[in-house]
């Protein structure tokens, strides 16, 4: 019987090369949360999450202070009790933002830790649907100095020529016409049949605004728009979801099942996007993905194709992963010592015990405290 003998928490703060925008935020850094859950058996399950660009000493302290505590001592198999002790300790703290971060990456670090224990990979341990590979996209097009609409296509052709089927580029930051030219740029240079996605990165303040970019777009056939307005104004993404033909995407930075729920019942979101760092670990994901499942909605995760290739694995309803190919935007891949690879636009899943990979202890001391 594995019993949690020790928790260890680190907040990793990891400069970009260069600066880079998306439609509302510009980041020179992100901070990272990562924690090593270790059982009396000798066993260490990781979790993770992205904090923001800044502050991720709070996620270290809600981990050290509230979480922990809970944990050690108990046997790491009572995966749905232990989370519902931890949410119950942090009830007033934090039923969502960095707190239920930190609850997040606990929860994932015991699913790792359990799966580890048994020797067998995590999509495996959770009951596998894809055994060997799941399909990606090519996640990218941020938004950087002297970046045309020329560069752009380049960009999204590179992907195409990596032999990825689906991409994902900005939008959101300029005009109607000036994101117009981008989007007309990305399909020309991916063709018709390569599925383009559009991000918008909460970068739209009303339906009008929305309906402006948007009514441009449709005849470029996006696959979806992701996150056209703030989370929380749920009843706008309803409204545009019934005035555009192109699916709405969102849900990265909700927590928990009702939020989802809601997203689901006012028909604000035919793709889920849900982030299983953000939203309660993964014992809360595939509680949020079996109710999409009942909706007839697919979960597209949010980036972290390292945590989210073994759940959209283990998910019938899971269509595909968010792939980031080098470490200039999701610049975890530095933290870690091996990667995920892909072939035909496809990510080849870990076969080792757990998630597959361990923390890169020499690139944490580096940027960790």
């Amino acid at each position: 019987m594995p019993i949690i003998q020790s928790i260890e928490v680190c907040a990793a703060a990891v400069p970009l090369d260069r600066v880079t925008s998306f439609s509302t935020r510009t980041v020179s850094t992100r901070h990272y949360g990562l924690v090593k859950v270790r059982s009396t058996d000798g066993v260490e399950g990781l979790g993770f999450c992205y904090v923001g660009s800044a502050a991720g000493d709070l996620l270290t302290t809600a981990v050290e202070q509230l979480l922990a505590p809970v944990l050690i001592g108990r046997d790491s198999y009572a995966v749905e009790g232990l989370w519902q002790a931890m949410y119950d300790e942090a009830l007033l703290q934090g039923r969502a933002g960095t707190v239920m971060r930190a609850l997040s990456i606990l929860d994932i670090a015991l699913w790792d830790l359990n799966a580890r224990t048994h020797g067998v990979p995590l999509h495996k341990y959770l009951g596998a649907n894809e055994l060997d590979s799941v399909p990606a996209y090519a996640s990218g097009s941020y938004y950087l100095e002297g970046k045309t609409p020329a560069k752009l296509g380049e960009e999204m052709a590179s992907y195409v020529d990596k032999g990825f089927r689906a991409v994902k580029m900005k939008g959101g930051r300029l005009s109607p016409q000036e994101e117009e030219q981008r989007v007309r740029a990305a399909r020309e240079a991916v063709g018709p049949d390569v599925e383009l996605m559009i991000d918008m990165n909460n970068g739209w303040r009303d339906l009008t605004q929305a309906l402006q970019h948007v009514r441009r777009f449709e005849q470029y056939d996006p696959y979806f728009i992701e996150e056209p307005f703030s989370p929380d104004d749920v009843d706008n993404h309803a409204r545009l979801a019934d005035a555009t033909r192109i699916p709405v995407a969102t849900g990265e930075i909700g927590y928990g099942r009702g939020y989802h729920k809601e997203l689901l019942d006012k028909r604000a979101a035919s793709i889920l996007q849900t982030d299983a760092a953000v939203c309660g670990g993964i014992t809360k994901w595939r509680k949020i993905a079996s109710t999409a499942a009942s909706y007839g909605v697919v979960m597209c995760p949010h980036w972290f194709h390292d945590l989210h290739a073994p759940l959209v694995a283990a998910t019938p309803n899971a269509r595909y992963v968010e792939y980031f190919w080098d470490d200039q935007v999701l610049n975890f891949r530095r933290l870690v010592d091996r990667q995920l690879e892909h072939r035909d636009g496809r990510i080849m899943l870990h076969q080792e015990p757990g998630l597959g990979f361990a923390f890169d202890e020499r690139e944490v001391a580096k940027y960790g405290k």
